[in-house]
């Protein structure tokens, strides 16, 4: 007589950032939801995609900055630099950093999405076989250490590590707001220490009508990211949205100068996660994301409070996307 297996079912736990993240923001008067948990693998997957829609103009910007400029990087950053980035998803734009330094030695990237993280570390390592690369989970909002190798000034290529530079592409610091911004510089400062370059790519366009069909193109794409959202709560925590009973929208602040992207419930509506009940007008919605614009000049003067001089600012005269070169200052201690 043969034993019978069962299932052990799936218990949603209530003890991660994800879980205490989502109950509370739902439960807030204007519920909303950090952009941090758009990224889990599908959310990176389907990011990526966006990135090569027509409407993005973002990522095809900083890829023209980065193939004029990597040498100008590499330049001041000398032989065997410690490369650094911060949001790496896929890695698209890595290459062409790397490609501008002088053998690199050690490539650390720095994501909330492990698998998807991985994945596009080893596609990278078969690029350059002969670059240490040590991916490293972590949260942009609470990061505070990364194992690097010990840091010498001056950098001597012949017994040890080089420069540390961070990359920071992809407009990805335009999610927080410029308060936040500038604490969030200043920690990844510490973090890379004196002396350090960092590449921050940032988007500084202001025109609606650009804007808004590059956070809600006509296919759809950006839709599927922001909804899956949903589909995550319900897989991980128990949640039973019905993500068709919600929809994907992009809002201009003329304000606060960003965008705005909401999941707005299409009918009135209780959903449940993790056992706790949440009411939906009709019309209410879920703030996911906020997509800063920020012009060059005020960058510059977030980047002096958080302990950073800039070195170069690089300019796509067509879209209004920038790429700031900036150095921690090598007194720091």
């Amino acid at each position: 007589m043969s034993a019978i297996a069962f299932a052990t079912p799936r218990v949603a736990r209530t003890d991660t950032p994800f879980a205490r993240d989502v109950v509370a923001g739902l439960s807030a008067r204007g519920k909303h939801i950090s952009s941090t948990w758009l990224y889990d693998d599908r959310g990176s997957k389907l990011f990526e995609d966006i990135t090569r829609l027509d409407e993005y103009y973002l990522t095809r910007a900083e890829i023209a900055l980065l193939e004029r400029h990597a040498p100008e990087v590499g330049a001041l950053a000398g032989p065997r630099a410690t490369v650094v980035e911060f949001g790496s998803g896929s890695s698209r734009k890595t290459p062409l950093l790397l490609a501008g330094l002088d053998r690199p030695g050690l490539y650390v990237p720095v994501d909330i999405a492990a698998q998807f993280m991985v994945e596009s570390a080893h596609a990278l390592k078969r690029t350059f076989p002969r670059l240490l690369v040590q991916p490293a989970i972590g949260d942009l909002r609470t990061l505070t250490s990364l194992p690097l190798p010990p840091l010498d000034w001056p950098w001597d290529p012949d017994t040890g590590p080089g420069r540390r530079i961070g990359f920071f592409p992809g407009s990805t610091i335009g999610n927080f707001a410029p308060e936040d911004a500038a604490v969030l510089l200043a920690r990844l400062g510490r973090i890379l220490g004196p002396g350090a370059l960092l590449w921050l790519g940032l988007d500084g366009t202001q025109d609606p009508g650009r804007l808004l069909p590059a956070y809600d193109d006509r296919e759809g794409v950006t839709a599927q990211f922001n909804l899956n959202l949903l589909s995550r709560i319900n897989a991980e925590l128990g949640g039973d949205f019905e993500p068709e009973t919600f929809k994907h929208e992009a809002r201009w602040d003329t304000h606060d100068r960003c965008v705005e992207m909401h999941l707005v419930s299409r009918c009135a509506q209780t959903v449940e996660v993790l056992g706790r009940s949440f009411w939906f007008a009709a019309g209410e919605s879920i703030h996911t994301e906020s997509s800063y614009k920020v012009g060059a000049l005020r960058v510059q003067a977030i980047a002096r409070i958080a302990g950073w001089s800039t070195l170069r600012v690089f300019s796509d005269e067509h879209s209004g996307f920038n790429a700031y070169l900036l150095q921690r200052d090598v007194t720091e201690t």
